[in-house]
């Protein structure tokens, strides 16, 4: 999965969210828009326990295939989990915070690769 450009690498955590029944998941171009990433994957969960069940299943699923996370915070909460692999920030949202927050608003100049509203 090394070999995986970061869009792919974008749109295989899409996938693994969207497997654990993450909800409303975007993948946002930010490249041209900030120097910290190529891509964001945002996505919502019910609860906390599915919060970081997706967590879980993303940093799992990219360990077997050698990418581990630069960063993760959020983790004990269960409300905002962020995974930071450097080409790519994945935002696991439980789902009022997601709405409080808006990256989506506040990304709005991005190209959306995937949005699943």
């Amino acid at each position: 999965m090394e070999s995986l450009s970061s869009k792919e690498k974008a749109l295989r955590i899409s996938e693994i969210a969207d497997d654990k029944k993450g909800q409303n998941i975007s993948v946002l171009e930010v490249n041209e828009l900030t120097p910290m990433a190529d891509y964001f994957v945002i996505v919502s969960g019910q609860n906390e326990n599915q919060v970081q069940a997706i967590a879980r299943e993303i940093e799992d699923s990219l360990a077997e295939d050698g990418i581990e996370p630069h960063k993760i915070a959020g983790r004990d909460q269960g409300r905002w989990i962020l995974l930071d692999y450097q080409d790519i920030i994945v935002h696991i949202f439980h789902h009022q915070e997601r709405e409080y927050y808006d990256l989506e608003r506040l990304w709005a100049d991005a190209k959306k690769l995937l949005e699943d509203a």
